[in-house]
């Protein structure tokens, strides 16, 4: 069983920065993809940037120049840098890995969402 946890969020004020994490637990398992989602309220659950295992990366137009994501393979973990913070960035964050299980396949895995408020 593979279990995803994401952290890092929080209240910040516009023009700010955080960093979000999320690590990957558990036995057997090999990391393919790994993206960051979020979803404001009354909104639709929208990728914010995603990154290949061999480190290519994609990012939603608005958060480019602004937003970096990485990944650590020996830590099964990872980030996002989020820079020059804007209010319309507030919303759950919630990471994302397609992970194949050797003998099962290639499945999905979600991170429990983690709260990112831009606020004065």
């Amino acid at each position: 069983q593979v279990q995803l946890v994401d952290s890092g969020g929080g209240l910040v004020q516009p023009g700010g920065s955080l960093r979000l994490s999320c690590a990957a637990s558990g036995s057997d398992f090999d990391i393919k993809a790994m993206a960051w989602y979020r979803q404001a309220p009354g909104k639709q659950r929208e990728l914010v940037a995603d990154i290949t295992n061999g480190g290519i990366k994609n990012y939603a137009d608005s958060v480019k120049g602004r937003f970096t994501i990485s990944r650590d393979n020996a830590k099964n973990t990872a980030y996002l840098q989020m820079n020059s913070l804007k209010p319309e960035d507030t919303a759950t964050y919630y990471c994302n890995a397609h992970i194949l299980t050797p003998g099962v396949g290639v499945f999905d895995y979600w991170g429990q969402g983690t709260q990112v408020t831009v606020s004065s």
